[in-house]
């Protein structure tokens, strides 16, 4: 049976009156790499938050268990000593610091110096341009450049979960496929992954399992290549009849 890193349980979250979160269920296991697919306003990135802790003054009803241990109440900083990592929508790299600054802004809860250096080298090799540019300041790179720099620094931390928000937004088609490449590779390492994605096609391509969010709620889940071929994903984010 398969080990469980997340599982959501009748989640909602409202913000006053509006219900952004309908009562949904989601389950991640070991080694898997789960994508959460839907339209802008759906509730994923809101979904995110509640897992990390980091959303504005809201109700959260439900339970949310990592590595078998409700989380829900917990802060962030918390979470990543227990290795759950988020890579936010926006990327939010540290601007004024280097990039090699940033990546060991991602090793803070470390304390192996030798690991955190052979990490460093690990993730230059991948990501080619950032080593090229490592004294550089985070906020003089491009967006591409910020997203490679936020997916590194997170790694950094050694997830037992990493999630990911929309890692795709405002990329040229050329750094969406880099991207993705890396997402693809970060995953054949074993590395579970949640990808809360917009570019629907994509997302299930790399995916395990897919999860669609309409409104709230959680409308249709299976295996991701299937959803790739269902009629009803096709026309509604597919562009396909």
């Amino acid at each position: 049976m398969a080990e469980n890193i997340l599982k959501i349980s009748n989640l909602k979250v409202a913000y006053g009156g509006i219900k952004a979160v309908k009562g949904i269920d989601l389950e991640v296991n070991k080694g898997e790499l789960i994508t959460l697919i839907g339209a802008n306003g759906a509730g994923k990135t809101t979904t995110l938050k509640a897992v990390t802790g980091t959303l504005p003054s809201c109700t959260v009803e439900g339970d949310i268990s990592y590595l078998g241990k409700s989380i829900r109440g917990k802060n962030s900083f918390e979470l990543v000593a227990n290795h759950l990592a988020m890579v936010p929508e926006g990327r939010g790299v540290f601007t004024r610091m280097t990039i090699l600054e940033n990546l060991m802004m991602g090793a803070f809860t470390r304390n192996d110096k030798a690991g955190i250096e052979s990490d460093i080298d690990k993730w230059f090799s991948i990501f080619p341009r950032l080593k090229e540019r490592s004294a550089q300041l985070a906020g003089t790179l491009s967006g591409g450049e910020q997203q490679m720099l936020a997916m590194a620094r997170a790694l950094m931390s050694h997830p037992e979960l990493l999630l990911l928000d929309e890692p795709s937004m405002g990329l040229s088609p050329i750094m969406v496929e880099k991207i993705f490449e890396v997402i693809r590779n970060v995953s054949a390492q074993g590395i579970t992954i949640l990808l809360v994605e917009q570019n629907a096609k994509l997302a299930l391509q790399a995916a395990h399992r897919g999860y669609v969010m309409e409104s709230g709620n959680i409308t249709m889940s299976g295996n991701a290549k299937d959803m790739l071929d269902d009629p009803k994903v096709q026309a509604a984010y597919l562009g396909e009849a």
